[in-house]
């Protein structure tokens, strides 16, 4: 898991210098793809997945999650974007979403990506042998709840480990106390899908996309996290993180 995981964090490191003005989704598809199997010598774990034919997920202003990568859709400024990708290596899978901003980004589309960047790492900082699933959904609800969003409820978290989507659900809500007790050794990702507006979301036609109802800004970001003896370790940490991570309570 963790190799799996530090080659996942260095996919995002290669796509920081792609994912800019201009490029199409498809390009940023492409660009993954061929950097997974070419350089890493691993396997994109999204494509084929439920007959999905992609490698990741790009979901740009509006869209909460799912979002299908298109050749038509290039990236303007003013755009953020989420992506989401899946690898496979050894057996064993890591999944993890960055946000990118676009050019002139309003304050108000900045304020959101980094508060939910924020609220991601209020659910990891709870994580430790004896706390509930409860305790890191309720981090981060209140956390987003404080700046005054809404948290997505249809979507969630997962087990991970073999299989991209194993139990638990990882709710990104909940009540302190509440829900499975952690042990170490388990293995889940932490993904707050944050809405600027209403919680509310709709499915769109093509059975994969997922909009915000009221068509205002959402943005999510996700690691995978692993309980440790004393805290927690996240497997997916990349290189512009570690300086923050290291300071971060409950590291181990």
């Amino acid at each position: 898991m963790r190799e799996a995981g530090r080659l996942l964090a260095s996919v995002f490191s290669y796509l920081d210098e792609q994912v800019t003005l201009g490029i199409s989704t498809m390009d940023i598809n492409n660009l993954a793809e061929r950097y997974i199997v070419d350089h890493l010598k691993a396997r994109p774990a999204s494509k084929g997945q439920y007959g999905y034919q992609y490698v990741l997920n790009t979901s740009v202003n509006h869209v909460v999650c799912h979002g299908i990568p298109s050749d038509v859709q290039k990236l303007k400024s003013g755009d953020i974007v989420n992506v989401d990708i899946t690898l496979e290596h050894g057996g064993f899978i890591a999944d993890s979403s960055k946000m990118y901003m676009i050019g002139d980004v309003s304050p108000f589309a900045k304020r959101l990506v980094d508060q939910t960047y924020e609220a991601m790492w209020e659910g990891i900082r709870v994580v430790k042998p004896g706390a509930t699933l409860g305790d890191v959904g309720h981090a981060i609800q209140q956390h987003a709840a404080r700046h005054g969003y809404s948290v997505v409820r249809e979507y969630c978290g997962h087990g991970i480990g073999r299989e991209m989507h194993e139990e638990p659900q990882v709710l990104n809500f909940g009540q302190q106390g509440k829900g499975l007790v952690l042990q170490e050794g388990m293995t889940f990702t932490i993904e707050p899908m944050i809405n600027q507006g209403k919680a509310k979301v709709k499915l769109k036609k093509d059975g994969w996309t997922v909009v915000t109802s009221d068509k205002t800004l959402s943005a999510q970001w996700e690691h995978t996290v692993a309980v440790t003896r004393n805290g927690y370790e996240v497997l997916t940490l990349r290189g512009d993180e570690v300086t923050a991570f290291s300071e971060a309570p409950g590291r181990q």
